[in-house]
């Protein structure tokens, strides 16, 4: 563990990025605002039950903020798995064999819900079950705001999900809102009524949203990467 000095300078670190008062940032971690004041000027030791405290919280990585290592917020355990397969992987739907491919774009239009995942808009599967779920639904990516991790043309296997307020905070979402269809990291805001909607590519810039303009949210299993060359 690092110094309690590296230590406080890192708990200040969070509540500048955050934009956090100091009674603010104590109410958020649910301790009282005169102790953190006495952790953060070396008059109370700062413990591992209070690492723990700020770390699930606020989401951040405890190697970080107890040595300095990693990350302030590492990367999650739970990765979107990237497959390369061929393109002549896409066949025709045949009974209830392989993953449906839907004709839709997420990153553009507004489509609701409710007519995205009709018979009509299905052009064939992908039968892949080692890495594709048989839950999942598949669609298309355009646009370069998750390069590299998405690139334009790339396929994702999305899962719906039955609650759209349980969020695995840092994992690739598709977000529907009244006006846009998004496909982006979805992170903690210091405010629980918000959520940020970061891009991989470092061009765009974070989106904050109220929870409450989520229509739907669908988890991204797996990324294709459809090949010509195999």
């Amino acid at each position: 563990m690092g110094t309690q000095e590296e230590i406080a300078g890192r708990v200040r670190y969070l509540m500048k990025e955050m934009r956090y008062k100091q009674v603010e940032f104590a109410e958020r971690i649910g301790v009282d605002a005169s102790n953190l004041s006495k952790y953060l000027n070396g008059h109370l030791p700062i413990s591992d039950a209070l690492i723990n405290r700020i770390v699930v919280n606020l989401g951040v990585s405890k190697e970080w903020l107890s040595d300095g290592t990693d990350l302030p917020y590492a990367k999650p355990r739970i990765q979107a798995a990237t497959v390369d397969v061929d393109r002549e992987a896409v066949r025709p739907l045949t009974g209830s064999q392989g993953v449906p491919v839907y004709d839709i774009d997420v990153t553009a239009g507004t489509m609701p819900r409710s007519r995205m995942f009709t018979d009509d808009q299905i052009v064939g599967s992908i039968d892949l079950p080692d890495m594709v779920n048989q839950n999942c639904r598949i669609v298309k990516v355009s646009g370069d705001s998750m390069m590299p991790v998405i690139q334009p043309g790339d396929y994702i296997a999305v899962k719906e999900l039955s609650n759209i307020h349980q969020i695995f905070w840092g994992q690739i979402y598709v977000i529907l809102l009244d006006d846009y269809r998004l496909v982006k990291y979805v992170r903690r805001h210091p405010d629980p009524n918000m959520v940020i909607l970061r891009s991989a590519n470092p061009a765009y810039d974070d989106m904050e949203i109220y929870r409450n303009e989520i229509r739907d949210l669908m988890f991204v299993q797996t990324i294709l990467r459809l090949d010509n060359r195999m």
